[in-house]
């Protein structure tokens, strides 16, 4: 019905090629245009000024021989002031940028190790993007954006990389709790030191408070008891000392063992068998 009475209509975001006997004639805006066909105009297509998206999927390999997929996104749109150049240089706009892509990522990657590659997508897809901007606009075409949206190597490759990773952080824990177990064990034999330093004073001092007072009752005795010695006093407190370990000894049903040599001959000579033993418990 639009040919008989000689209108089209052009939608929005969108632009018409006008022919006249098929010649290129003007570019139609949005909106509705006569086109008088019985004078040679047609519309000869539309051309969208919409922003378009072009996945591009490539297989290369790394510098480290490592096949890899890399995905990169291509994000285009047509040209109003250039709609001419976008409609009839190009046949096929999405083959010619999928050309151009491979290209520049099978120059690109080869020159990359594996984890570069990786850590340098951004560089990656700003090339892409330097290349396509350059070829792109001579026909009418703006590249907006460009990104390298994924790189996938070999699943047998990822496999190896995920255990590689695994072992490094298992060696790290590994070090780790061999570190702190050393440090308790420092901590521990420090404890244990500090603890057999502070026993050793409590000993001395028990020593020193058993000296004082034999001193201070031989003294005593002798003061109180004129004409005995400091022998007979020595023998006498060795005498009681025995007795009441004795006793407690006897008194404990789970004691088994006598630091003290003992025997029926004791009660005649204790004193003697007492110093005797003192002096084997030293050496």
């Amino acid at each position: 019905m639009g040919n008989l009475i000689c209108c089209v209509q052009v939608d929005q975001s969108t632009v018409g090629i006008k022919e006249r006997f098929g010649k290129f004639d003007r570019v139609m805006e949005p909106g509705c245009h006569c086109l008088p066909w019985f004078l040679g105009s047609q519309m000869a297509g539309k051309l969208s000024l919409r922003l378009q998206q072009l996945d591009v999927k490539c297989e290369t390999k790394t510098k480290d021989n490592v096949f890899v997929n890399v995905v990169a996104s291509i994000q285009y749109r047509a040209l109003a002031d250039n709609a001419s150049d976008a409609f009839y240089k190009l046949s096929n706009t999405r083959s010619q940028i999928q050309a151009y892509v491979f290209d520049v990522i099978r120059a690109s990657v080869p020159k990359l190790n594996l984890d570069d590659a990786f850590e340098q997508k951004n560089e990656i897809a700003k090339a892409v993007e330097d290349e396509l901007e350059k070829a792109m606009s001579a026909y009418g075409y703006e590249i907006v954006q460009t990104l390298i949206v994924d790189i996938e190597p070999d699943e047998h490759v990822k496999r190896a990389m995920n255990e590689i990773n695994a072992a490094a952080r298992m060696r790290l824990a590994t070090t780790d709790k061999a570190e702190a177990e050393k440090i308790l064990q420092i901590k521990r034999a420090e404890g244990e030191a500090e603890a057999k330093y502070l026993s050793g004073m409590g000993i001395a001092r028990q020593r020193q408070a058993i000296v004082d007072g034999l001193r201070d009752s031989v003294l005593g005795f002798s003061v109180n008891v004129p004409g005995t010695t400091a022998k007979d006093v020595m023998d006498m407190v060795l005498v009681t000392q025995y007795f009441d370990t004795m006793k407690e000894i006897g008194a404990s049903s789970k004691s088994s063992a006598v630091f003290i040599p003992h025997g029926p001959g004791a009660v005649r000579d204790v004193a003697a068998q007492i110093r005797d033993g003192l002096l084997q418990a030293n050496v």
